[in-house]
């Protein structure tokens, strides 16, 4: 009889076993045993000097100020001191739940979507480490942020406690940067809360610049960095993980470390290219500064009346892209889509030129557009590349959107203008709102045209290339990539899940692909600006360095504590990285 009696209890056990495995294998959500009660937060919160927050939705936020204007929430500043919003705010939405839980502006009913719900806005060390204690202890998903203006939301996450980097905004100058005895030069450590506007006048003001890109609110030392971080200035000094010499950061264990060529080089060599959010927080980092220079501001706006003339445009672009290769520059080229208008925005960046150069450069270029029957509107400045890089005072945000994203190796606009041209029209022609590229090489190696290449191409390659001695994380594909191109597709708040699902797959399955194809085999992606679902992130973003960057990854987080979405790791979490799968 007590034979039969054990059963049960025995199997009970089991049954415990197994549902206690799964249950840990979740993060902490609101109403489990281990969340934490009312009065656990408020011992935590007198632990950190009351800087434990209530995180909501941007748009339940304006709805505490009884409303926000127009002028409000679209600007990126004004977002900026929001803890909860993301400057693309259908990240703070969950569209895939059943029902759905949202938070659009001006809603009558708001979900907490995929917003954290608990925030520690950290000012010191101390906080971020108290923090992980915190979550580590309740299981609760972290999420690390800085400005919010993560493309991909790998900076928000549904019940997570979010640590909030933006008042971590030290800087300091050091003429002389010293790592392992050896001098590095000029450099400037800024604060992982300091936005690339603040940091361009700073550095102004020392006659400095740094590597960055053109966005004022993304911080030079959070996931910018960490994904490699492209800039008008990388055909002439490189990527901004090129340029990072070291870190400091809080890892999973709460340990403050020093990250550089000769202390923890492992994760030194991962935090430059192998991907936002996922190594941890981020205090500070320190990138070599570069004299500051003068650089010509050419601009040409070309409006188009139908998609075949974006075709014919962006096949002449193709053909005529090698032609300033010997000046370096960078530069941004635009299409947007307003149908029946078409706008071509071609921005061009030459360091340490003159007008009158600069314009002769892009006369060939523009003279056949001129022939094809197009007016070109032009404008030409020479201005301190400082001025250039921090012209935009303020980024637009609360709009919707996702984007996809290669690397166009150089083979690619040598073989297939046309081609180019083509999937350009199409892109467009299949809803998309924006197709942008950005000049990466800046110059070619002679490799690039094979053993013969022609005298009219031959100039030195651009400094992205040229860095390809650098031992880091940053996926190969970088350096070889002529450009770097996306394609957007926005939506209005009317938009149903429904149809945003569809845009979503729409954008995975058809209009990434079509880039794909045309980057050629085993294309690449920065991970920064590109499609959250991605089906094979591990090569489009990492290449070959992803089973090293695993290695390091359980190494320094050993329980998975720092995971995001398309981030090393993530493959072994569900699609929300709440709970482990594998």
């Amino acid at each position: 009889m007590l034979q039969w009696l054990r059963l049960p209890l025995a199997l009970s056990l089991i049954l415990q076993l197994v549902f206690g495995k799964l249950a840990s294998q979740c993060f902490t959500q609101p109403g489990d045993p281990r969340f934490p009660t009312a009065a656990q937060l408020a011992r935590f919160n007198a632990t950190i000097n009351g800087r434990l927050l209530n995180v909501v939705p941007s748009a339940k936020f304006c709805q505490s100020l009884g409303g926000c204007s127009d002028a409000e929430w679209f600007d990126g500043n004004f977002r900026n001191n929001i803890i909860g919003q993301m400057l693309q705010y259908n990240w703070e939405q969950d569209y895939t739940s059943t029902p759905p839980s949202l938070c659009l502006r001006n809603s009558t009913v708001c979900g907490q979507g995929n917003v954290p719900i608990l925030g520690v806005n950290v000012t010191t060390v101390e906080h971020i480490q108290a923090a992980l204690r915190f979550a580590k202890i309740h299981n609760l998903k972290i999420a690390i942020k800085a400005s919010g203006h993560d493309l991909l939301g790998r900076s928000t996450a549904r019940n997570s406690l979010v640590i909030w980097t933006r008042n971590l905004l030290n800087v300091t100058f050091h003429n002389s940067f010293t790592v392992g005895g050896v001098n590095q030069g000029s450099t400037v450590t800024a604060g992982s809360g300091v936005g690339l506007h603040t940091l361009y006048a700073l550095t102004k003001e020392q006659g400095k610049i740094f590597v960055g890109g053109t966005a004022a609110s993304v911080v030079a030392s959070g996931g910018y960095v960490q994904g490699a971080g492209h800039s008008i200035l990388s055909p002439t000094l490189g990527l901004a993980a090129d340029n990072a010499l070291q870190f400091e950061i809080v890892i999973a264990d709460g340990t403050l470390l020093t990250a550089n060529s000769v202390s923890n080089s492992d994760l030194f060599w991962a935090l430059r290219g192998g991907g936002a959010g996922s190594w941890g927080v981020i205090v500070s980092t320190t990138f070599r500064t570069f004299p500051s220079f003068n650089a010509v501001h050419h601009s040409a706006v070309i409006v188009m009346n139908n998609t075949d003339q974006v075709a014919q445009l962006a096949t002449l672009h193709a053909k005529h892209i090698f032609d300033w290769d010997p000046l370096h520059p960078g530069q941004s080229f635009l299409w947007t889509a307003s149908p029946p208008v078409f706008t071509w925005a071609i921005d061009t960046f030459f360091p340490n030129t003159t007008i009158a150069i600069a314009t002769a450069a892009l006369m060939p270029f523009l003279n056949a557009v001129t022939a094809l029957g197009f007016t070109p509107i032009l404008s030409a400045q020479l201005l301190l590349i400082n001025d250039i890089l921090g012209a935009t005072t303020a980024d637009m945000g609360g709009a919707q959107g996702i984007l996809g994203s290669r690397l166009f190796p150089s083979s690619t606009y040598r073989n297939n203008a046309t081609e180019i041209g083509r999937v350009t029209k199409q892109l467009i022609d299949d809803g998309a709102t924006v197709v942008v590229g950005s000049l990466v090489a800046g110059g070619l190696s002679c490799s690039a045209y094979g053993e013969h290449p022609p005298d009219i191409h031959r100039s030195p390659p651009g400094q992205v290339s040229k860095n390809a001695h650098i031992d880091s994380a940053v996926t190969p594909k970088w350096r070889t990539a002529k450009t770097h191109m996306i394609v957007a597709q926005l939506w209005d708040d009317s938009t149903t899940p429904g149809e945003v699902e569809a845009i979503r797959e729409a954008m995975t399955k058809n209009k990434v692909p079509l880039l794909a194809a045309l980057a050629g085999p085993d294309s690449g992606a920065y991970s920064n600006e590109a499609d959250v679902r991605e089906p094979n992130f591990q090569t489009t973003f990492f290449g070959p360095n992803y089973d090293r960057l695993s290695r390091i990854k359980k190494f320094y987080d050993p329980d998975a504590i720092f995971i995001v979405p398309a981030g090393v790791g993530s493959e072994n979490f569900d699609a929300d990285t709440l709970c482990k799968v594998n």
